[in-house]
């Protein structure tokens, strides 16, 4: 696993820039400072590393191809790549760090593993992970996400995890996520929370974007190999914003490439049936750390909306954060209708179904190509494949 980009690696307290921290809570702050502890112990460790090689390998089945998407291309546009992400084991991302967390819990002794989920695919992840290694597993899933995405609920069942459904608030994310760390309060000392983001307090955001960075670690090299050169720019949906990090480290440092977050713009940026936080969040304190976040005028998280399960969240990783403040990153929105039209768009004539959350930052390349010569190239996370949205997309698109 290599070194992160300077610009994406935290100070001796956890922050990077303004953003990210320690958790307050004084009991907390010592079992996180274990599992920080523990993660730079294994990170040295030649057989923990190696045992992570082989599962990439021969579990998860890396390195995932990127992919020239010339169908999907318009005619006279700038060329679109993918990162196929969608052909892990599990179909996303999320298998990358629960690999690292689960081998890093049983490391360090732990008796449960214990997580939230939005869309579902953190939690098959984890749960993926935990049957491997043979650790109990509870995850947290808000009941309007455990309805969109019956898929996923089905195979978390059927890997022999505990679901917590979760009907607090909105019933989504951020409710899960309270739920988690609420039961993770309980027994912190035999329970290891696994985020499923680079979100929470450090030095989980440092830690998932590590486990992460082997994607944009293999899309550089497999960019150049087949172009001969670097990408004009390179997008990925940012909802917590694992999936982002884990490409944009690859390509921080050059600085001919354009970098481009995509979040959920929903129903449009009036009101709150949007989860645009770098948009229109504001800099404050959730879940144990520093970021923007959407808040009401009385500094609460402000009810979020997404089609996708896995962005409705108020919250941000703290890179994010700081890459918006210093400028490297640009941030931009894609609507829910967007989002479907790059679904639909991209299964029809690709054969590719991707993701809802993936389908976000597809929209923008679609968008963006148009605007740009036939002779540059946008290459996109992939981040998940599309088989826990079909019957909720198949209702909203009316086929």
């Amino acid at each position: 696993m290599n070194a992160l980009s300077p610009l994406i690696r935290p100070n001796d307290y956890g922050y990077f820039g303004d953003y990210g921290g320690p958790i307050e809570n004084n009991q907390l702050q010592i079992i996180m400072k274990d599992i920080e502890i523990a993660f730079k112990e294994a990170m040295e460790d030649p057989e923990y590393l190696a045992e992570i090689d082989r599962l990439r390998r021969t579990y998860i089945g890396r390195p995932s191809p990127i992919y020239h998407a010339r169908h999907l291309t318009p005619e006279g546009s700038a060329q679109i790549y993918l990162k196929r992400e969608d052909l892990n084991h599990t179909g996303a991302h999320k298998i990358n760090h629960c690999i690292c967390e689960v081998l890093l819990a049983k490391r360090m002794g732990k008796k449960k593993v214990l997580a939230e989920t939005g869309a579902g695919q953190h939690g098959v992840a984890l749960a993926t992970a935990c049957a491997l290694m043979d650790m109990e597993c509870e995850i947290h899933m808000g009941v309007v996400d455990m309805e969109k995405e019956r898929p996923n609920v089905s195979r978390m069942k059927i890997l022999g995890c505990t679901l917590v459904p979760v009907s607090a608030g909105a019933g989504t994310l951020k409710e899960a996520v309270d739920s988690a760390f609420g039961a993770f309060m309980e027994d912190p000392e035999n329970i290891f929370f696994a985020i499923g983001s680079v979100v929470g307090p450090a030095p989980y955001p440092d830690m998932v974007a590590v486990c992460q960075s082997v994607v944009g670690r293999e899309a550089r090299a497999q960019f150049l190999e087949t172009t001969g050169g670097l990408p004009t720019e390179i997008a990925a949906c940012v909802g917590g914003g694992s999936n982002a990090i884990g490409l944009f480290n690859g390509f921080l440092d050059d600085e001919s490439v354009e970098i481009v977050g995509v979040e959920p713009g929903g129903e449009g940026l009036d009101g709150n049936r949007h989860a645009a936080t770098l948009a229109l969040g504001k800099p404050g304190s959730i879940h144990g750390f520093r970021c923007y976040y959407l808040q009401d005028e009385a500094g609460n998280p402000s009810p979020v909306h997404s089609i996708a399960s896995g962005l409705d969240y108020p919250g941000v990783g703290p890179q994010h954060c700081h890459l918006k403040d210093i400028g490297r990153v640009r941030y931009e929105v894609a609507s829910d209708q967007e989002c479907l039209d790059a679904f639909l768009a991209l299964s029809r004539k690709e054969g590719i179904i991707p993701a809802l959350e993936s389908a976000h930052a597809v929209a923008y390349a679609l968008r963006r190509a148009p605007e740009m010569t036939p002779d540059q190239s946008i290459l996109v996370n992939l981040s998940g494949r599309g088989d826990k949205d079909i019957d909720f997309a198949l209702t909203r698109l009316s086929l």
